[in-house]
C-alpha cells in the first residue's frame, strides 16, 4: 500500500479513542457546521451500521457534537462536547438507523437554527479521514483530504467563470472540480478542491461573485 503521509500510518493528532469513530466523526460534524456557517441550535443525526452499534463506546456521539461546536480533533474539550452543547443550547438527537448504506461508518446530519438548515452525509474512511458524499440532496465526491470550497449558486450563465476568475487572480490551483444541479436554472452546487487553504478574504470576494447564494470551506 502506498502512503502519502506519515499521518496515513499513525493517524491524526486527536482526542481518542478511535481515529475512524472519533476523529473522523469530529471532522464530519465540523464540515456540517462550516457549511451552515455558524453554530447550529439543533441537530438530528442518523448513524448507520458500525457507527450506530458503537457510537457511545467509541466516542462518536461526543465527537460529532464537538465538530458541530467547532472543535478540532485535538481539542481537549472534545470528550465533554455533549455537556458543552447543552450549555450552549445546542439540542442533539441521535438516531440508530437500520437503513442499508455503502459504508459502515456513515452519518447523516440534519442541522440548523431559526433561519436555515442543511442536510449532509459523511463517512469516516479510517485514520481520521472523511468523505462528504451528499449535501442538501446533491451527490458529492469530496475527499476530505484536501482543502475545498463548496459554493451554492443559481444555475446561470457566468457563475462558474466568475468563481474561477477570482481563484486564478489569487493563484489558487484547482485540483478537482464538479458541478451538480437538480434542474436547469435552479440551485446548483459547485465543489472545488484546491491545493492550499483559502483565506477568508478570498471567500468574501467569492461571495460577491455572480449568482452566488452561499459559500463554505473545508480546511485540510
Amino acid at each position: 500500500m502506498k502512503y502519502n503521509s506519515v499521518f496515513d500510518i499513525i493517524g491524526p493528532v486527536m482526542i481518542g479513542p478511535s481515529s475512524s469513530h472519533t476523529a473522523g466523526a469530529a471532522r464530519i460534524g465540523l464540515a456540517a457546521r462550516n457549511f451552515l456557517g455558524k453554530e447550529p441550535k439543533w441537530a438530528r443525526i442518523h448513524l448507520y451500521e458500525s457507527f450506530a452499534k458503537t457510537y457511545k463506546g467509541h466516542g462518536t456521539d461526543f465527537a460529532l457534537a464537538g465538530g458541530l461546536l467547532g472543535f478540532e480533533t485535538d481539542d481537549p474539550r472534545m470528550s465533554k462536547a455533549l455537556d458543552i452543547a447543552k450549555e450552549r443550547g445546542l439540542e442533539i438527537e441521535f438516531v440508530e438507523d437500520s437503513a442499508k448504506v455503502d459504508h459502515p461508518n456513515t452519518a447523516r446530519l440534519m442541522i440548523g437554527n431559526e433561519d436555515e438548515n442543511i442536510e449532509l452525509v459523511g463517512i469516516s474512511i479510517g485514520g481520521g479521514k472523511v468523505e462528504i458524499t451528499e449535501l442538501n440532496g446533491f451527490e458529492l465526491r469530496l475527499s476530505g483530504t484536501h482543502p475545498a470550497i463548496l459554493i451554492m449558486h443559481n444555475d446561470r450563465f457566468g457563475a462558474i467563470a466568475s468563481v474561477t476568475k477570482i481563484l486564478a487572480k489569487y493563484e489558487i490551483n484547482i485540483g478537482h472540480m464538479e458541478v451538480n444541479r437538480k434542474d436547469v436554472g435552479k440551485e446548483a452546487l459547485m465543489v472545488i478542491e484546491v491545493d492550499q487553504n483559502v483565506d477568508d478574504a478570498v471567500l468574501k470576494e467569492l461571495e460577491n461573485a455572480d449568482h452566488i447564494i452561499q459559500i463554505s470551506k473545508i480546511v485540510s
